[in-house]
């Protein structure tokens, strides 16, 4: 259904017919019209001036007639200018009600052919995930989703940065310090005890810091402390150490791989706890460990195509200058990798497993110029799949308290703030005393429901290029623009729906006789039907835009629109039993827009609370 169109394709006939011009519906400009203005749609009639060689108001005044005298569809209309605003008929909007009920999965899109792979987590097997990794889980995942709902073939994946010196970091103050402690000996998640040992590595790593500062000092007092620190930087014996455990990886020394696996897995049985209680999942898993040694082929090819060119001491670069990039290393004189090497190999890699048209990389904007660059070589290269290719950028999430570092053990987990959540979400429902007959476990998924909603909601409802604070008490609220009050909403009106059952009241709008005629419409429900029936518009939007907050303002709208609905107008006190059964149909398709909406950035609604 597609209601724009509908009204495009009805003015065109209008134009030839009063016009004898032909114009493409396509051309048309319909939009919703302004809240100031009555009207439900409006046609721009500015452009049509020149090729009609008419006034804006008298265009708008002939098709105005022409629309109103030819088609059930109009009711009404009126003309403000070069804007002619349309009033559709109460009959229509009961029809597109009655049309919206008879379809399955309203609002999605049948799969159009069209393959996109959308990569997100990318987690760091040195410590557990943390509030910005619930962003961006939470952003790859709601964006997959609404491509599926757009009638793409979705493939989700997760490229684990399980390599480097920064894992050798944690794995080498394990080794030094951790004298045998294992999850269950420890008593908590893997993922945590890992990262406990990288933060015990930057603790000792600067204590021998200031000794090898002191040391200089002695030896050069006349030289800059800033200079010294960085030199000491880097030649403290644990980055020494973290250095050579490294290259023993690399070579596959078997005492480090096996330290390397262990602790790794220890890293990824956390990880699936936490993926699971977010909500989240992959189709498939990528490893660096896999693929960091995929791209030197790419330079190989770079070389021979004269895209890339070595420099006197052997190592590659890329001149992107003529692009207002800049000349950029793609692997070291020693013949290592750097990221962009790897990430060459692996775009090949990924394609040859899913011969994608569009690939999106869920990334945050640090690395907005290392995906320009990234991009820009793969064109050059010649990679057919370059075009398709697109960085979802999104900023950082802070607290009240200020930034994050994961090396001074200040982040916040997702876990211990999923914890509090969930535990915040507890106090507020027993707070409003809705939940004393539910059982114990009934109230537990209630909790663990209400604040996922809230955490996701409040992360997803803003534009992912703004960097946000995050307050965990805001975001659980009963009223306001919160993922909690639109799940309230969604439980009143089942609430609803079970009484009209116990009450054995028929709302299927095909089994009420003379439906046209014996309904009378309020503005309030014309204004829900509109509403609903925009849901593929929205669904089409959010996917090109990438944006899930796109379906977090239509789930929000609507879901005020429904309350102001149900302020206004009675269901059960209704006398007119059409009315009253019509009134419980556009409840029920209010919950299922609402229930899809919500779904595409991967928030449960409740049937109770």
């Amino acid at each position: 259904m597609n209601i724009e169109l509908d009204i495009a394709q009805l003015i065109a006939k209008g134009i030839k017919a009063t016009f004898h011009q032909e114009i493409a519906p396509e051309e048309l400009t319909i939009q919703p019209t302004k809240k100031e203005f009555e009207g439900d749609f409006t046609l721009v009639t500015f452009a049509l001036t020149k090729s009609l060689k008419r006034k804006p108001e008298e265009i708008g005044e002939a098709l105005g007639e022409y629309a109103k005298n030819n088609s059930e569809l109009i009711a009404n209309y009126n003309v403000i200018k070069g804007f002619l605003n349309l009033k559709l008929s109460e009959s229509f909007w009961l029809q597109t009600l009655a049309s919206i009920t008879h379809t399955k999965d309203y609002g999605k899109a049948p799969f159009h052919g069209t393959k996109v792979m959308v990569e997100y987590s990318s987690p760091n097997t040195n410590k557990p995930l943390h509030l910005g990794h619930l962003r961006n889980n939470f952003l790859g995942y709601s964006v997959a989703e609404i491509l599926k709902a757009s009638g793409y073939e979705v493939m989700k994946t997760n490229l684990v940065n399980d390599r480097g010196i920064h894992i050798c970091k944690s794995m080498l103050a394990y080794k030094k310090f951790g004298q045998g402690e294992t999850p269950q000996s420890a008593g908590i998640k893997g993922d945590h005890l890992v990262g406990n040992y990288y933060v015990i590595f930057d603790k000792e790593n600067k204590k021998q810091i200031e000794q090898l500062v002191a040391h200089y000092q002695a030896e050069t007092p006349n030289e800059d402390i800033e200079k010294l620190k960085e030199k000491a930087g880097k030649n403290t014996p644990l980055i020494l150490e973290a250095q050579e455990m490294l290259r023993k990886w690399e070579e596959g020394d078997k005492e480090t791989v096996d330290l390397w696996k262990k602790m790794n897995g220890w890293v990824y049985e956390g990880f699936e706890a936490t993926y699971k209680m977010m909500g989240v999942s992959f189709d498939k898993i990528y490893y660096e460990s896999n693929t960091y040694l995929l791209g030197k082929n790419v330079v190989e090819e770079g070389l021979e195509k004269g895209i890339f060119f070595k420099k006197e001491n052997g190592s590659v670069w890329i001149d992107l200058k003529e692009e207002g990039l800049d000349e950029k290393l793609v692997l070291r004189a020693d013949g290592t990798s750097v990221y962009i090497t790897q990430d060459l190999g692996t775009a090949d890699y990924k394609y040859a497993d899913f011969p994608m048209e569009k690939s999106i990389y869920v990334v945050g904007n640090e690395q907005d110029y290392h995906f320009k660059v990234l991009f820009t070589i793969l064109k050059k290269l010649g990679r057919n799949y370059a075009d398709g290719m697109y960085h979802l950028s999104y900023g950082m999430v802070e607290l009240p308290s200020g930034k994050m570092k994961s090396r001074e053990g200040t982040v916040v987990d997702a876990d211990d703030l999923i914890e509090e959540m969930i535990s915040i979400a507890e106090t507020r429902t027993k707070e409003l005393g809705k939940i004393d007959d539910f059982s114990a476990e009934e109230a537990k998924n209630l909790y663990r429901m209400l604040a996922l909603g809230a955490l996701k909601y409040y992360l997803l409802r803003v534009d992912p290029k703004k960097t946000m604070l995050f307050n965990p008490e805001e975001s659980i609220d009963f009223q306001g623009d919160t993922g909690v009050y639109i799940q309230y909403i969604h439980a009143r009106i089942c609430s609803l729906l079970r009484r009209a059952e116990v009450l054995n009241i028929d709302y299927n709008l095909a089994n009420i006789p003379n439906a046209q005629q014996a309904i009378k419409l309020h503005q309030v429900e014309i204004e829900l039907i509109k509403l609903i029936a925009s849901l593929p518009k929205k669904i089409k939007e959010a996917a090109e835009e990438y944006a899930p907050s796109v379906m977090a303002d239509f789930a929000y709208t609507l879901s005020k629109a429904y309350s102001k609905f149900y302020n206004e107008l009675s269901v059960f006190n209704e006398p007119d039993e059409a009315s009253k059964s019509m009134r419980l149909a556009l409840s029920a398709e209010t919950a299922k827009a609402i229930k899809t909406a919500m779904g595409l950035i991967g928030v449960e609604v409740p049937e109770r609370m």
